[in-house]
């Protein structure tokens, strides 16, 4: 017998093709994070983390900005294109790490630690990035923190357990903000070891949003996209996967030969989903590229504040 054919329904026929119509006629760019539902994924023109798809999108000639996201990367897209309308197909997208540490928050925490710099991990708010002194993300995090001098006094915000692997990494004392992402921080040792026993050959790979006791038992540590590398060129053909469920699209369909087993987030399931990431279909991507809203609109002078440590992370290498 030959291939089973996955049909797709009529709606989804229909969206597609008005999709694919929408984005020329309106000479718009579609954006797609790792963790979007494989259909997003597949239509989108870019895929990848969030700093690098707003990087992209700010180097095309698109005058749309489609982000199938969450609001913190889209806000980011709109930091770096300023001149180019950028969308957000679902605004209720939220981020449980982003929201774990407000404006106020933070104001609240620099007034308590004076002198302190502030490092602030890219998965936050544009307002919170204004009184920030650099912004960083999972892959450079470590050069970012090791730039700054020894004895200077820093702060590390809003992830606890990238500020914690971070600390571990560079030796330097941080005051690291409690935050965390509920879609790592939920995953279990107990549940990676019982996969380890399943799968002896297995290696373990894990995002630094995860707990520090699974950051330790792993065997390589890395963003979404140096995992996704990783597992394109280890010589390993089977993997334990420590976050989010939806790059397990992209890692299959470049290495279909290999088997990826994600850690699940409960006794209940085999997956790990963001509930937010999910919330992104492709009626909402059409609705969006038809109507041109949900719109993400930020003040000139927040663009302007939030975009300095954006700029200052860049120039360090």
């Amino acid at each position: 017998m030959g291939k089973k054919l996955i049909r797709k329904n009529k709606a989804d026929i229909f969206y597609l093709e008005e999709i694919n119509r929408l984005r020329k006629f309106k000479n718009a760019v579609i954006l797609a994070h790792f963790y979007q539902q494989p259909e997003i994924q597949d239509v989108a023109d870019f895929i990848g983390d969030s700093l690098a798809l707003s990087q992209q999108a700010a180097e095309t000639d698109a005058d749309i900005i489609v982000f199938c996201g969450v609001k913190f990367m889209a806000e980011t897209a709109k930091i770096l294109s300023p001149q180019k309308k950028v969308l957000l197909p679902d605004m209720e997208a939220g981020c449980s790490l982003a929201d774990s540490c407000t404006y106020e928050d933070l104001a609240a925490l620099k007034k308590k630690y004076p002198g302190h710099k502030v490092i602030t991990y890219i998965n936050s708010t544009a307002r919170v990035k204004t009184i920030s002194d650099v912004v960083c993300t999972s892959s450079n995090a470590v050069n970012v923190v090791n730039s700054f001098p020894e004895g200077e006094k820093l702060i590390f915000t809003p992830d606890k357990n990238l500020g914690n692997w971070v600390k571990e990494k560079t030796g330097k004392d941080m005051v690291i903000w409690q935050g965390s992402c509920e879609v790592h921080d939920v995953l279990k040792i107990e549940n990676i070891i019982k996969l380890k026993e399943l799968y002896p050959d297995a290696r373990i790979i894990a995002h630094p949003e995860c707990k520090d006791i699974i950051l330790k038992i792993a065997d390589f540590v890395g963003s979404t996209t140096a995992l996704l590398d990783y597992t394109v060129k280890s010589k390993s053909t089977r993997f334990i996967v420590a976050t989010e469920s939806g790059v397990l699209h992209q890692m299959k369909k470049k290495s279909p030969d290999k088997e990826f087993i994600v850690v699940p987030a409960d006794e209940t399931c085999s997956c790990n989903n963001c509930a937010f990431m999910k919330m992104i279909t492709l009626e909402k991507l059409y609705m969006c590229l038809k109507n041109e809203k949900p719109e993400i609109k930020l003040t000139k002078n927040l663009i302007e504040k939030a975009k300095e440590p954006l700029m200052k992370m860049l120039t360090i290498k």
